[in-house]
């Protein structure tokens, strides 16, 4: 049974979202979800897709690793893709995935199989190559296969060795090594000591804080935190998988087991976990997860859970992957925490784009590895719904140790005070301007509708500038609370007529400090349509939207003058977003601000990539009605411009093959699902030159 509008419809919309997180957490460092909200989003999403597979589209983050990598570094693309992996939550998931094993290979015998068992780091994955012993590059998993260049910025943790120990010679003459790079606890904490005595950001988590250190363009900002690594896996060896390498008289680098390998790295001088183990057994993997859960708060870094991997190498090879995460490991995450706490007020925090969310000031309390002090609400109906009331003990939960959110009251507690307060009442009035507050009919949230409240131009303005829009460097939230404050700015076209005069009058702000304002403000005009249209907040565009209609339309000037019809019909948009595209350049004030950013010298358009054809110009329809699968890493083409240059011609890429599947595109890495269906069922699969065939043609090369 085919799926109807509503349920398609969602499933657009959990990608939207999942897509949105994953940029939050993977490029921007800045989660505003935990990992529990998150799986859950990505689970329903799943859920839709197998039983309507063909709500799946290529795009989907089902299929995707990780996120893009980021603008500021080189790119550095992994030989063997840096993959994700499943998630369990329970016992119970545990087993399933220890069958799913045994039915893959039946002779398993689960009892005695070995399995290892590692501490799951909350930090960052990094790929660090070694040629000949010696250090030489470092990259980021990106989004699995293409991440980005760090070797600066790695070169300074005193825990990556800069040349292998002596006693693990002889050394391959290419090797990769896989682990995580994290920030310890007690430096952590005493990193925050000497933010706030220096008046500077506290941070959130590790995690957060060894990714921003991470991604510091100067190294000697990445030498003054207190990072550290630990070595976890074998990657590339001589160019294969270390389970394929050879194993003869001098070849110790090709270990034939997980344990093995990481008693070689720590031969080698990679520090590795002590806390890892070799197990053997269902149930012995079980008892280390929960002994690790016991203890995690004893250790000297953030887990968030245990990864636990079929020991014997050779095992993964027969086992396989999926598209996005091996089989042969899983990772169990560890039950989010909750503790009481007195919920001190309930306030209201306004959004760029007037969204009134309540939020709850707490009484202190140590959760989940830190101290937590505010924690959502998410809306009205949220409140409503737990019913907790300013002076109320509550359960707080702080769910994958990122974003901590009020359970509900504990009225129960020995210190619960008696209810004399009433339920709290969502305010009527905005706090920043003291404009109304109007819940919109059928939706949930509650908006201020004063377009010049400070709070909102504020917030506009911190998000025109951030990494994934404008990416204008050094004009986070203080700094525009700032120039809004002194008058200096009202909204992101005045950024452009900013001099060093005023600048340097304000605090804390002299001549190379503006200058380099100045210049990161100059540098973003060359910034392409998409990342403008990702800068104006227009509502339900995200990048993924933002760069479909950028390639469709190619300039702002066609955009501004689309119908609602046209946009809709650009895959991936629909009618909801071609009416928030359409009600936003409609504007009266939107289309002023828009005008003054053209006339400063803002890009308007998309640059055509490699099998699109220039905007406006006429493309030959040669695939019309025809289906097209990409599959692997194509040379001269990413996945979306290869999917784009299917659909330009008439074509459709959908992200799995099936019987009216017309050809499939191969790269490096393909999916083995897909290439063995598209053999059993005789289907054409094109190499490069195959693919720029078939777009000028429509034709498959001759056998």
């Amino acid at each position: 049974m085919s799926a109807g509008p509503e349920l398609a419809g969602r499933a657009a919309e959990l990608g939207r979202a999942i897509d949105y997180h994953n940029e939050r957490y993977h490029v921007l460092d800045s989660p505003e979800i935990s990992d529990a909200e998150y799986d859950a989003l990505v689970r329903e999403l799943r859920v839709i897709e197998a039983e309507h597979p063909e709500l799946v589209t290529p795009d989907s983050p089902t299929l995707a690793v990780g996120a893009a990598p980021s603008p500021l570094f080189a790119e550095v693309r992994h030989e063997i893709p840096m993959m994700s992996l499943d998630n369990a939550q329970s016992e119970a998931e545990l087993r399933s995935w220890a069958d799913r094993l045994a039915r893959l290979v039946p002779e398993l015998g689960l009892a005695e199989l070995p399995f290892s068992c590692e501490p799951k780091v909350d930090g960052v994955a990094i790929s660090l190559t070694y040629e000949h012993g010696r250090f030489v590059r470092a990259a980021t998993r990106g989004n699995g296969v293409v991440g980005e260049d760090v070797t600066a910025n790695v070169a300074t943790v005193s825990s990556v060795p800069q040349a292998l120990a002596e006693r693990a010679s002889p050394f391959p003459a290419h090797l990769e090594v896989r682990g995580e790079i994290y920030m310890p606890t007690k430096e952590f904490a005493a990193l925050n000591e000497r933010q706030v005595a220096a008046g500077a950001k506290v941070f959130a988590n590790p995690r957060n804080s060894a990714a921003g250190s991470l991604r510091q363009k100067d190294p000697k900002l990445t030498a003054a935190r207190p990072l550290a690594f630990w070595a976890y896996q074998v990657g590339e060896l001589d160019g294969a998988n270390p389970d394929e390498a050879g194993r003869g008289a001098g070849q110790r680098w090709g270990p034939e087991s997980q344990s093995g390998a990481l008693e070689l790295l720590r031969s080698a001088g990679f520090p590795v976990s002590p806390d890892a183990r070799r197990v053997v057994g269902i149930e012995e993997v079980i008892a280390r997860c929960h002994e690790l859960e016991e203890h995690r708060h004893d250790l000297p870094y953030e887990i968030d859970g245990v990864v636990v991997k079929v020991d014997d190498l050779a095992l993964h090879r027969r086992l396989g992957q999926t598209s996005r995460a091996p089989r042969w490991a899983i990772a169990f995450r560890f039950a989010p925490e909750e503790l009481a706490t007195r919920l001190v007020d309930i306030e209201v925090s306004i959004g760029r784009t007037g969204r009134a969310t309540p939020f709850a000031r707490l009484a202190p309390i140590f959760v989940g590895g830190s101290t937590v002090q505010l924690a959502t609400l998410h809306n009205e109906d949220q409140v409503r719904a737990k019913d907790v009331r300013p002076g109320d003990m509550v359960l707080v939960h702080k769910a994958g140790d990122v974003i901590p959110e009020v359970v509900g009251p504990v009225l129960g507690h020995p210190d619960a005070p008696r209810r004399r307060k009433g339920p709290w009442r969502f305010p009527t009035t905005c706090p920043s301007c003291g404009g109304p507050l109007v819940r919109l009919p059928g939706e949930s949230d509650t908006y201020c509708t004063n377009i010049d409240c400070p709070a909102q131009r504020v917030q506009r303005i911190v998000h025109f500038a951030s990494r994934s829009a404008m990416d204008i460097e050094g004009l986070g939230e203080m700094r525009v609370v700032q120039l809004v404050g002194a008058g200096l700015i009202a909204d992101p076209a005045d950024l452009y007529g900013l001099g060093t005069a005023p600048l340097i009058e304000l605090e804390g702000m002299g001549q190379v400090s503006a200058a380099n304002l100045l210049g990161a403000i100059d540098a973003s005009r060359r910034q392409p349509l998409s990342r403008l249209l990702v800068a104006l907040g227009i509502r339900h565009v995200g990048p993924t939207v933002a760069r479909a209609l950028a390639a469709s339309f190619g300039s702002l000037e066609a955009l501004r003058s689309a119908p609602a019809d046209a946009l809709a019909a650009v895959e991936g948009v629909g009618r909801v977003i071609a009416d928030s595209v359409v009600e936003f350049l409609a504007n009266p004030a939107n289309r002023l601000v828009l005008d003054r950013l053209v006339d400063a010298g803002l890009t308007t358009t998309q640059p055509g990539g490699p099998g699109r054809a220039p905007a406006g110009a006429a493309v030959p329809q040669t695939l019309s009605g025809r289906s097209v699968v990409v599959t692997g890493t194509l040379g001269a083409y990413s996945r979306e411009e290869a999917e784009a240059a299917i659909v330009a011609r008439g074509g459709k890429s959908p992200g799995s093959v099936s019987k009216s599947t017309f050809a499939v595109v191969v790269g490096e890495s393909p999916g083995a699902a897909k290439l063995t269906k598209a053999e059993a069922l005789g289907i054409a699969m094109l190499d490069d030159a195959g693919f720029e065939r078939l777009l000028e043609t429509g034709e498959l090369p001759a056998p």
